[in-house]
C-alpha cells in the first residue's frame, strides 16, 4: 500500500486556506487563534518543502499555484496590517513595565 502525498497546489491550496483563516483571526482580534493557525501553517510550509522537491506540474498547475501565492501574500500583508497596532501597543505596554521597574528599583530603599 502506498502513501499519496498531496500535490503542490493541494498543499498551496490547503495553505492558501490557512492563510485565509490567520486574516480573519487578525482581523477580528482573535490572538489565540491566530497564533495557533501560524503554527498549522509552519508544519504545512514545512510538507510543502519537501513536496516542492518531488513534483512537476502542468501549465494550468503552475497559473493556479502562482493565482495561490499571490492571494497568500495578500493574506499575509493584512495579516500584518492588522498585526502591527497590537505588536506597537505591546512593545509600548513592555516598555513601560521595564521603566517602571527601574523606577521602582532606583526609588525603593534596600534592606
Amino acid at each position: 500500500m502506498s502513501l499519496a502525498f498531496p500535490s503542490a497546489v493541494q498543499n498551496y491550496e490547503a495553505l492558501s486556506s490557512l492563510m485565509g483563516l490567520m486574516r480573519e483571526a487578525a482581523a477580528s482580534g482573535q490572538w489565540d487563534r491566530l497564533v495557533a493557525l501560524e503554527m498549522k501553517c509552519q508544519e504545512r510550509v514545512q510538507i510543502m518543502r519537501q513536496a516542492d522537491a518531488r513534483s512537476t506540474l502542468e501549465e494550468s498547475e503552475r497559473t493556479h499555484k502562482k493565482a495561490l501565492i499571490l492571494k497568500i501574500l495578500a493574506d499575509d500583508a493584512s495579516i500584518r496590517q492588522n498585526t502591527q497596532p497590537w505588536m506597537e501597543k505591546l512593545q509600548w505596554a513592555l516598555r513601560n513595565t521595564r521603566q517602571e521597574k527601574k523606577v521602582r528599583q532606583a526609588y525603593t530603599p534596600s534592606r
